[in-house]
């Protein structure tokens, strides 16, 4: 059982008090805030300490890899196979997806084969793993993810009775399923600049009256007039107009998998992933944006996205099922078993325990104890067995989802 300290990535969309809060840093921030990242990814690895002082989490698995992550090693290399972050949105990311295991693979090799540097920002794939992901509200959490079915998508659109769209829209009309999506979306990421702002120019203004009309569709038209705010004449903004628009409150999640089209809105979040860095870039964004490879990544299976509450798995504990082997994510409540109950984390794999409310205590089986206060994270080996974490707190565990 080891304290973490770990990394705050400063993008221009984070916050400048949620992570700040959660750490008990000075409020707000001097630098927007995004995410901290909480495991063994090598762009910014944790830091926790050993015997010959602090060391990276990388480090300490690559030294005694048998000990820290125990038969994940054989599915896995020796990798931790999740990361861990809070993620802080106060504006939009960009309109992204991740690919598949088989894509990432072959992106990668090809990208290595043809020497891009893997911090060139030209680069589509920084490493050969998949990205599935779950994010999990702190906050209410606003999203895009996935395409919203069809029929009810040619609904808002004709609604707004854009005659410079339209035309654009008949190929979803005549056609509201997967095949046209995929087509009216090409057609909207693809549109050239002096083609795109008349379209969007008369769509916004359209939905400007829709929204002063008191539409059904008020909180999608809303949005599109947001991110048309943030990013002027870019595509996403139109694309956004297809993709359902979720909400969710404190303790529910989403799970996204390969070629899930998404961008979060805002909101605070604790989001697992498996160990990769792998973003094909949509829209919403000034960076790079490859449209072949995207439409050759992206899913366009139509319909609601399943939001998902987390299921009790024993006293004081509640987890989010994913078919992500490379992780699992439960929340932890002690308390709520007893005013003294101590919730086992046995498993067979390596443990990340974060604490966002109150403090944990981490007991392994000869009685000695950890103190993990608010914000902090504990690293638990593979090979430390009978550990428990008890007080009055809240707290995340992130595990391998192999054995779950």
């Amino acid at each position: 059982m080891k304290l973490m300290t770990n990394r705050v990535r400063a993008y221009a969309w984070g916050s400048r008090t949620a992570i700040a809060e959660l750490l008990g840093e000075p409020v707000p921030s001097v630098h927007p805030q995004a995410e901290l990242w909480i495991g063994a990814h090598p762009g910014d690895p944790s830091v926790i300490d050993s015997d010959n002082g602090p060391i990276s989490l990388v480090e300490h698995i690559s030294a005694d890899s048998a000990t820290a992550l125990g038969g994940v090693a054989a599915e896995f290399g020796d990798r931790l196979p999740f990361l861990l972050k809070v993620l802080a949105a106060a504006e939009p990311l960009s309109l992204q997806a991740h690919p598949s295991a088989t894509q990432a693979k072959s992106g990668f090799a090809q990208e290595e084969a043809a020497g891009v540097e893997i911090n060139s920002p030209m680069r589509n794939y920084k490493d050969a793993s998949h990205k599935p992901e779950l994010i999990c509200a702190l906050t209410e959490f606003h999203a895009l993810c996935g395409f919203r079915d069809p029929a009810t998508s040619v609904r808002l659109l004709q609604e707004l009775a854009s005659p410079e769209f339209d035309r654009y829209l008949t190929l979803l009309a005549g056609q509201p399923d997967e095949q046209g999506t995929r087509a009216l979306f090409s057609s909207i990421i693809t549109m050239p600049p002096a083609a795109l702002m008349p379209v969007l120019d008369s769509v916004l203004a359209a939905c400007v009256e829709r929204v002063r009309a008191g539409s059904e569709y008020s909180v999608e038209y809303r949005t599109a007039l947001e991110l048309g705010e943030r990013y002027p004449g870019d595509p996403g903004v139109l694309a956004s107009l297809l993709m359902n628009r979720v909400t969710l409150q404190p303790g529910q999640a989403l799970y996204l998998g390969a070629g899930n089209l998404h961008a979060y809105l805002s909101g605070t979040g604790i989001e697992i992933m498996a160990n990769s860095d792998n973003v094909l870039r949509g829209g919403l964004t000034p960076k790079h944006v490859d449209v072949p490879e995207l439409m050759r990544v992206l899913d366009f299976a139509v319909g609601d996205v399943p939001v998902i509450d987390p299921v009790p798995a024993g006293p004081g504990r509640w987890c989010y099922p994913t078919p992500a082997a490379e992780f699992e994510l439960c929340r932890l409540e002690p308390t709520t078993a007893g005013p003294d109950a101590a919730i086992p984390l046995d498993h067979p794999g390596p443990r990340v325990l974060l604490v966002v409310q109150g403090t944990a205590t981490l007991t392994d089986p000869g009685g000695d104890t950890l103190q993990v206060p608010r914000g902090r994270s504990a690293w638990i080996g593979a090979a430390e067995s009978g550990v428990s974490v008890s007080g009055e707190c809240l707290a995340f565990l992130a595990t391998d989802g192999l054995t779950n």
